[in-house]
């Protein structure tokens, strides 16, 4: 018995640290098992994939991705290339849950909505009377520009910050005059068109217009867009709200495709294919339509917006219609933001009064 205990030891077999007794019986399965744990990785399915015929295609899906940057390593990555932004402050991650002091009416309750009546007639172009008294009502652009967010006044300068390091200060200071004459061009040569009453598509088909260099892209970029305008109400004409204080130029107020609409006209070297890449332009349409409602200059009320963004390179023109019931939500945003100023406002007038 002795010597048959001794024969079994010896048979004793060892599969990948496994045990395994001679009296048992090992299947082809447990063979297999056992011999895939000590075989090499297996080949992927895709190994026999042509890699340089598909490499663009790698490429373009892997540059494709989404950047998993956020504002504080790309203000990192600015402080190695160009140095520390020194004004900029990081944005906050948390949303904004406030809500209006006071939610005034976007719409006046007395006034018609809609006027056929009032459509005939040259457009209205009132003018600014801010002259007589410049600090008394503060425009919309001044507040929008005096109540920015941590988050826009960040990118703001950083893309400041970079464009100096490209083009030197001299530079950036042309470039910014270049942009400030084009776009005031452009909205002098829309003007006279909107003002003649005639219909784009009869002008454009009697003859070729001919424009200054500097705008033939933009025009030709809008011009899809200006067939669908008609009975052009105002032009480049000043709108202000007395209960709120402050006051606006609004760029057109017109139909677009039926719908009166504040129109306001942008010019861009980039494309700006959705509404939220139009930065606060949609509060200012907002802020506009607003004091347009409550101001007696006006006998109709307008309820939606238009974002009109023209190219310098002809690209045909993106136009962002606001419905009413969004117009009624950047309207909320306006009020935050004018009581945002107002608090400013009062916090400088405090401080100044305790230095005297």
């Amino acid at each position: 018995m002795h010597v048959a205990r001794m024969f079994i030891l010896k048979r004793v077999v060892s599969f990948g640290g496994i045990i395994v007794l001679p009296c048992t019986s090992l299947s082809a399965c447990s063979l297999s098992a056992c011999h895939r744990l000590r075989s090499t990785k297996r080949h992927s399915p895709y190994s026999s994939v042509d890699s340089e015929r598909y490499s663009s295609l790698v490429k373009s899906v892997m540059k494709s991705r989404v950047t998993s940057q956020s504002p504080e390593t790309l203000q990192a990555e600015d402080e190695h290339i160009y140095g520390p932004i020194v004004k900029a402050q990081l944005p906050s991650s948390r949303p904004d849950m406030r809500v209006p002091k006071t939610l005034h009416p976007f719409l006046h309750c007395e006034e018609t909505v809609e006027a056929e009546e009032l459509e005939s007639g040259p457009p209205a172009r009132i003018s600014s009377k801010r002259g007589q008294d410049k600090s008394s009502i503060p425009s919309v652009t001044r507040i929008l520009q005096q109540t920015l967010s941590p988050e826009q006044i960040f990118y703001l300068e950083r893309w400041k910050k970079r464009m100096i390091a490209e083009l030197g200060e001299d530079g950036f200071k042309e470039y910014t005059q270049n942009l400030f004459r084009q776009g005031k061009l452009f909205h002098s040569v829309l003007e006279d068109i909107l003002m003649s009453g005639e219909s784009w598509k009869n002008k454009s088909s009697l003859e070729t217009p001919e424009y200054p260099p500097e705008i033939q892209g933009y025009m030709k970029s809008i011009s899809h867009v200006l067939e669908d305008v008609s009975a052009v109400r105002a032009i480049e004409s000043t709108v202000q709200h007395d209960t709120l204080n402050y006051m606006g130029i609004v760029d057109c107020v017109a139909r677009y495709r039926g719908v009166l609409c504040v129109i306001d006209w942008k010019t861009s070297e980039k494309p700006k294919p959705f509404l939220s890449n139009t930065y606060d332009n949609p509060v200012q349409v907002a802020a506009y339509a607003g004091a347009l409602n409550n101001d007696g200059n006006y006998k109709y009320q307008v309820q939606n917006g238009l974002i009109v963004v023209a190219y310098k390179d002809g690209t045909p023109a993106h136009a962002h219609q606001m419905s009413s019931e969004l117009m009624l939500e950047y309207w909320k945003t306006w009020l935050l933001r004018l009581d945002e100023y107002t608090e400013q406002r009062s916090s400088a007038s405090s401080a100044f009064s305790e230095k005297r």
